[in-house]
């Protein structure tokens, strides 16, 4: 029998095995805590239980019902029970890769499409698929990329943003830390419409960031879950001016409205070799195995491009940007500086103006914003700092969700926000931010 060099003692007998975890969860700096985004459900669910009024503007799932044609197409293979293919069935990744053809116009190939039970382990599994790789975070960015990047080995950076530059990374910003930092394996994590801004690239920046990756051999990560929901349709994706360096990540949670239903797909450019996609398919097959059957056939309808899978995303299109224009626009009026969103259903309100009034109430940091708010206003929101930006700074994510989204398609939508907020579905989103007005009114 043999001992590892590694052991400096060995347990007595007198040692339970909760004390030896005791003992290494004090020495351990990875230890990585709850979402957020999942803490703030829980906490307004606990508010209302108690009887308080609570507009949930913190947890960032879709309110929208599942494409019907899924959901009928699930409950048919609902007893399907076999294991299939690791990478995903051959006949969803056609779909999938057709679909973002005929989305994106982007060249997705279904031998170099995944299928994962979420997006959110793609992203895992490729941070940890790589080999030593410096990955670039935004600040701010969605709140799992940071710890997935701890817990895969691997050194995250963050590359602060601001309102000034519609919280998003720049070109000189990017070539900069490249230039100091000098040559190596590079990972930038790209969301847009993004979590938790609901901002785009606009084309020529875009253009001009991809360069700069090129230029310094940086691989991209894009997180495009939102694609679909971009407000007019006009969605860009990363890989139209970087293809051999993008990898794409999307899934149903968001523009499917299948979040619970837990599948991601990504795309792994035919540029980057067929070493990446072994190790990923590896770790998949070591991991999750495959994705349930039954979700993986109703994907197959979701993914199936029709006039009515159109018109469904066309219409929370229509809902989504009615509702965030409005939004922003009373937030501005009452003098908290806010982007209207391009896309997705996220605002990042900039409470800066109000910080010296704010400090009078005790209140300096964002986290300390969203639990007064919560606490006297009934307003779930998630402070700026659970998404990488310094505690300091007075950002907000709102994610403008409370609603009754079956309902709300069931309405054609107006074109002006005005006439659209008006739709008796929509009264807690408006109650939310008046009260939220209100509130800041009388700090």
């Amino acid at each position: 029998m043999t001992t590892s060099a590694s052991s400096s003692y060995v347990p007595g007998p007198a040692t339970s095995a909760a004390d030896w975890l005791d003992r290494g969860y004090a020495d351990d700096h990875n230890a990585t805590a709850a979402s957020d985004t999942l803490l703030i459900n829980e906490q307004s669910r606990l508010l209302e239980m108690q009887g308080r009024r609570i507009t949930k503007f913190g947890f960032g799932q879709s309110p929208f019902p599942v494409f019907p044609p899924a959901v009928e197409t699930l409950a048919e293979h609902a007893a399907d029970k076999a294991y299939l293919p690791v990478q995903g069935m051959a006949a969803l990744r056609e779909n999938v890769a057709a679909f973002h053809r005929h989305m994106d116009g982007t060249d997705w190939r279904a031998e170099r499409v995944l299928i994962a039970p979420g997006s959110k382990l793609l992203l895992f599994a490729l941070m940890k698929a790589l080999p030593r790789a410096e990955v670039l975070i935004p600040a701010p960015a969605w709140v799992s990329y940071a710890p997935q990047a701890r817990l895969a080995g691997q050194p995250a950076v963050r590359l602060e943003t601001s309102f000034d530059s519609r919280w998003l990374v720049t070109p000189a910003q990017l070539d900069q830390h490249c230039r100091e930092h000098g040559p190596g394996l590079r990972l930038l994590i790209l969301n847009a419409p993004g979590n938790p801004t609901g901002l785009s690239y606009e084309p020529e920046m875009q253009r001009e960031l991809a360069a700069v990756a090129k230029r310094h051999g940086v691989l991209v990560l894009s997180d495009e879950i939102y694609g679909p929901l971009h407000h007019r349709g006009e969605h860009r994706p990363f890989a139209l001016e970087y293809p051999e360096g993008t990898l794409t990540t999307s899934g149903l949670s968001k523009w499917c409205g299948a979040g619970g239903w837990r599948l991601g797909v990504l795309n792994v450019p035919e540029a980057l070799g067929d070493a990446l996609l072994t190790r990923l398919l590896g770790i998949a097959s070591e991991t999750w195995s495959s994705v349930t059957s039954p979700v993986q056939a109703a994907a197959i309808t979701a993914y199936s491009v029709t006039p009515a899978l159109e018109a469904y995303l066309e219409a929370q299109r229509r809902w989504l940007q009615a509702i965030g224009q409005w939004c922003a626009q009373r937030l501005e009026v009452a003098g908290v500086r806010t982007h209207a969103p391009d896309g997705g259903f996220y605002l990042f309100p900039d409470f800066s103006a109000h910080r010296e009034v704010l400090r009078a109430r005790g209140i300096t940091t964002s986290a300390a914003l969203t639990a007064t708010l919560l606490e006297e206003a009934g307003i779930a929101l998630l402070p700026g700092s659970a998404f990488g930006c310094e505690p300091s700074q007075l950002t907000v994510r709102l994610a403008y969700v409370d609603f009754d989204g079956a309902a709300l398609l069931a309405r054609t939508c107006p074109d002006d926000p005005e006439a659209a907020m008006a739709a008796p579905e929509l009264v807690t989103v408006r109650h939310g931010i008046e009260v939220l007005a209100a509130w800041l009114n009388a700090a």
